[in-house]
């Protein structure tokens, strides 16, 4: 059964985002080799990523058009499976994409069958809504040593009371540190 696992970069007030959609600046403050790696082996275990929409059109202008060296990272990315969250989108031009408005259904049917994890990049209305049907997994953090003042919060306020517990936490060279919770089930 492939487990369902959240990643994303966020700065230390929990930002995943900055001011403005795709305001990912901090990202730079967190990576570096290591993160890279950590991508790359996140590429190797996956057998799908899931992407709400918004974030899915950012990741596809992004990695179908870059002319940087991503190597590993790039390959896994298009030729991966990729799901997407939509009411709105009918299809898909990225290769081995499917699109669907009934993602809680995709996530169970994929989850019972044998295979990788199934991994969830970004998408912070999508990975609530995943963890209010209790179909995540674990969630994995990458803490960047960086506050920028304001921003979009990758947990809402508002939202229900959940707890995790700590799988794992690894700080790297530049002073980001890797967070790994899994979900626990709800009382």
């Amino acid at each position: 059964m492939a487990k369902v696992i959240v990643w994303n970069l966020v700065t230390l007030e929990g930002f995943f985002e900055g001011k403005e959609k795709w305001d990912l600046g901090f990202h730079n403050d967190a990576w570096g080799e290591e993160l890279s790696a950590l991508s790359n082996e996140f590429g190797r275990k996956a057998g799908l990523l899931v992407f709400g929409r918004v974030t899915y059109e950012g990741m596809k202008a992004y990695w179908t058009t870059t002319t940087e060296e991503e190597g590993e990272t790039k390959a896994f990315m298009n030729a991966l499976p990729k799901l997407v969250a939509s009411r709105s989108l009918t299809g898909s031009d990225w290769n081995n994409t499917t699109v669907t408005a009934d993602i809680a259904g995709e996530i169970i049917s994929r989850k019972a069958a044998p295979g990788k994890d199934i991994y969830v990049f970004g998408s912070a209305e999508l990975t609530e809504s995943l963890l209010a049907a209790g179909l995540v997994d674990e969630i994995m953090l990458a803490v960047a040593p960086v506050t920028i003042g304001q921003g979009t919060p990758f947990f809402k306020p508002g939202t229900e009371k959940r707890s995790f517990a700590l799988i794992a936490a690894r700080p790297l060279k530049n002073g980001t540190v890797i967070l790994h919770y899994g979900v626990k089930a709800a009382a």
